[in-house]
């Protein structure tokens, strides 16, 4: 399976919607295309919305907190939402909830990131 990347920016946030596999095969792809988006596209804030990923490996790992660094040198901020139990799993077993938050979902992420208010 491969991996389906959907962005958009709302507000200063990029809402990065991901579904099927984050792993050394796709990590690239999706590190270049997030990279150009907050670069270009006036990004502040970051939302991974994960609901529709059903792997992630360390590649994974490495691409996301890469694009967390990077918005952190905005002063911004990244938040997780809709997340899998599996890839939730890596996420607290790789400690990275430690550093990002959760919320339930898009609209809730969105909201804590002072984003207009926006229907999906």
């Amino acid at each position: 399976m491969s991996l389906t990347v959907e962005l958009e920016v709302v507000d200063q946030v990029l809402c990065l919607r991901l579904a099927g596999e984050l792993d050394h095969h796709t990590a690239e792809a999706l590190r270049n295309q997030a990279s150009e988006a907050i670069e270009n596209k006036g990004v502040r804030h970051i939302i991974l919305n994960l609901g529709e990923l059903t792997f992630m490996d360390s590649s994974g790992l490495g691409v996301i907190l890469g694009r967390y660094k990077h918005i952190k040198q905005k002063e911004g901020e990244m938040v997780v939402c809709a997340i899998s139990p599996a890839v939730r799993r890596l996420f607290d077993m790789s400690g990275l909830f430690k550093i990002i938050r959760m919320e339930t979902s898009e609209q809730e992420a969105l909201e804590r990131l002072g984003a207009a208010c926006y229907e999906k």
